[in-house]
């Protein structure tokens, strides 16, 4: 009976999309298990913006956001280098890096990453400031089965977790779209107003599966 519900607790899968508004998951502790697989509404993408919100204290390396394909671990990744003190976005495993980024932790941030083919150009919005948009390549798409995955970074398709890079702390309104998105609707993001949820990964509607020690909870408000 003990082993039945020990592995309800490692493993829990979402029985249909969840609406998770005003929720987030929590990453209690450092582990090379634990983590979110996210099921992504379509597959191939000539274009994306992926946004998130996320709350840590962590004072080393750390993977954001993981997607990978059968051809490519880093197909797109968002990992903060803390010894270089820079975000580092991975599209179609090219690294680009933004520093200079007021990454405190304990506190709130929302950061949003775009990229488009056709221009093979990346940009980053970090707390709704925008850096520069920097080359990556032209001409190739993200294409074939994506794995999804939150709270670890890929080494390999779907697996290859590494405890040292894995996120620790809270993660919440998770979205991703197949196109990049304007200025003023990443603004509308960042200031939790009225925007277009995302058409590949939507927070009120997220198709979802637990790994490990993960646990929803109701997002955190400060009160004054």
């Amino acid at each position: 009976m003990k082993f039945v519900l020990l592995l309800a607790m490692l493993t829990a899968c979402a029985a249909a999309p969840q609406d998770l508004s005003g929720k987030m998951f929590t990453f209690p502790q450092q582990t090379a298990t634990s983590h979110v697989r996210l099921t992504a509404s379509k597959q191939n993408f000539g274009a994306a913006t992926v946004c998130h919100r996320s709350f840590t204290d962590l004072k080393r390396d750390h993977a954001l956001f993981s997607l990978s394909t059968t051809s490519s671990a880093n197909d797109f990744l968002i990992f903060w280098d803390e010894a270089n003190k820079e975000m580092e976005p991975h599209i179609k495993n090219v690294k680009t890096e933004y520093k200079g980024w007021d990454y405190k932790g304990n506190m709130w941030h929302s950061i949003c990453t775009t990229w488009e083919s056709e221009s093979g150009l990346v940009q980053m919005w970090f707390d709704g400031q925008p850096t520069i948009r920097k080359f990556v390549s032209t001409g190739s798409t993200i294409a074939g089965s994506t794995i999804i995955i939150l709270g670890q970074e890929q080494d390999s398709h779907g697996t290859g977790f590494d405890m040292k890079q894995s996120f620790i702390g809270m993660m919440s309104d998770v979205h991703m779209w197949d196109h990049t998105l304007s200025p003023c609707e990443i603004q509308k993001y960042v200031d939790g107003l009225n925007f277009t949820p995302g058409n590949v990964l939507n927070w009120s509607s997220l198709d979802f599966q637990i790994t490990g020690r993960v646990l929803i909870e109701d997002k955190q408000k400060i009160c004054y």
